[in-house]
């Protein structure tokens, strides 16, 4: 029997028999406890479930366990997020593109750059098309407001290893870090946020122009430094967490183009 049956059956039992609610309830085989149980009217506990909702739609991966955790590969080469652990804020930076397209079908280009240290989103720029000359552009604004790191880490994306943009790096001090061709995991940081984009944003909106998607990545991107705590953080925001860093001391480097010879590969 239940225990709203049980409740039901102890009230007559008392009626009937003119006995206490203690000896009704050890007829009924009913804790008293339950017996005076009140349950919370169901408007509370649908406004629960509400936020609950909402909470999810808005972060698909806050919280404990809400996705699969794919098992992880040990870099191989001395460039690897594993073997090149950032140490510091504005250690090591990892960038890579991403590609989506509009409701009419033309494309889009989003280039992130993260700071593997902080785990802050530095830039989410889109375009129709984004080439070495824009990215110089786009670096020259970040060394500007957050300092120029030691290192940023990419694949071998044409756009890396255009000879102009090394040529810039290597005038401005920036070591590049190339990992190893067809070998995702190395960079697993910038695979990692580009999941996280596309599960948490990409996949959830609709973008009519690209300055649609210009304001909703702007609104994204600071939603995700500034609103959801990472667990490796110590429960702190990355936008809290790189305010809380010490940024390294670095001399100011030039931040114009010079004419060197292309590094080589490492």
């Amino acid at each position: 029997m239940s225990p709203s049956r049980k409740r039901a059956a102890v009230v007559p039992l008392e009626e009937s028999f003119e006995v206490s609610e203690r000896r009704a309830c050890e007829v009924a085989d009913q804790p008293r406890s339950t017996q005076r149980y009140e349950p919370r009217p169901a408007s509370d506990e649908a406004a629960v479930v509400t936020r609950m909702h909402e909470l999810v739609r808005g972060q698909p991966r806050f919280g404990y366990r809400q996705k699969p955790r794919k098992k992880r590969r040990l870099g191989t080469i001395a460039n690897s997020c594993v073997r090149r652990r950032a140490e510091h804020r504005n250690h090591v930076w990892c960038w890579d593109f991403m590609f989506e397209r509009t409701t009419q079908g033309s494309s889009l280009k989003w280039l992130s750059v993260v700071d593997e240290y902080t785990r802050e989103c530095l830039v989410l720029k889109v375009s129709r098309s984004i080439t070495s000359a824009d990215v110089i552009d786009f670096f020259q604004g970040l060394f500007v407001a957050h300092g120029v790191p030691v290192h940023i880490r990419s694949d071998h994306g044409r756009e890396f290893l255009a000879a102009g943009l090394r040529d810039w790096l290597a005038a401005s001090t920036v070591g590049p870090l190339y990992v190893a061709p067809a070998s995702p995991w190395e960079n697993g940081y910038a695979e990692s946020f580009h999941s996280e984009v596309r599960d948490e944003f990409l996949a959830c909106e609709v973008f009519e122009t690209v300055k649609d998607a210009q304001a909703l990545g702007t609104a994204w991107r600071r939603s995700d430094n500034e609103v959801r705590p990472p667990l490796s953080l110590g429960s702190r925001t990355p936008a809290e967490f790189a305010l809380a860093c010490a940024a390294s001391v670095r001399p100011t480097a030039s931040l114009q183009q010079h004419t060197l010879n292309t590094p080589a590969l490492s």
